[in-house]
């Protein structure tokens, strides 16, 4: 394995290559391993250079609330606030993929903020970019009716996965929107009715959900 970070942050000028090559660390994680759990201690941040990541909170239960997914060139936001205040992780982090990741321990994330204007602006822009992503869920959540947030669900993950092939189950979609299966699959009924979808065993096809 490479870090190959040019490919994935382009703006990082060469001293912070440097310095990401020599300390921090590439590690792979299989499809379906955890990255972060709930309560775990937080002592570095992570930058997606190949897969998928999804970010979610899970209650006690066990049931998922899905928050964002994290592509390569991306940066978690919340490992990097909870490690910067030294807390625990308040979410989960699961590769919907086989992953790799620059695992970048703390002292230096620290460092680089003042040391680096290109990793100072990413961090910013990682703060932000995120923070708009959780504005327009709650807006979802709390402004929407069920059959718009499952419009706006099944967007965001097409346009994560850059494909029109989701393959989800109506179990978990129903969980992540805390909904029921029943009312799911009814209402992916009424989608594919009207040709915005194709229904198939082991995923969903998008035709045009616009």
């Amino acid at each position: 394995m490479t870090m190959n970070i040019k490919a994935h942050f382009p703006a990082f000028e060469t001293g912070l290559v440097s310095e990401l090559e020599e300390k921090a660390d590439l590690i792979s994680v299989p499809a379906g391993e955890p990255l972060l759990k709930t309560g775990q201690n937080i002592r570095s941040t992570m930058l997606i250079t190949k897969g998928l990541v999804k970010v979610y909170r899970e209650d006690e239960e066990g049931n998922e609330f899905f928050m964002y997914y994290l592509n390569p060139g991306d940066a978690c936001a919340l490992s990097m606030i909870c490690a910067t205040k030294q807390e625990t992780s308040g979410i989960m982090a699961k590769a919907v993929m086989d992953t790799e990741v620059i695992k970048i321990p703390l002292q230096y994330m620290d460092e680089w903020m003042t040391r680096y204007k290109t990793w100072y602006y990413f961090v910013l822009e990682t703060y932000r970019s995120r923070f708009e992503e959780l504005l327009t869920t709650i807006d979802h959540i709390a402004f929407r009716n069920m059959d718009e947030r499952l419009v706006f669900y099944l967007k965001r993950h097409q346009k994560s996965l850059n494909s029109n092939i989701i393959p989800l189950a109506f179990t978990e979609i129903a969980q992540e929107l805390n909904s029921s299966r029943e009312v799911i699959s009814r209402l992916m009924k009424k989608l594919s009715d009207k040709g915005m979808v194709k229904l198939h065993r082991s995923h969903i096809e998008i035709i045009d959900l616009n």
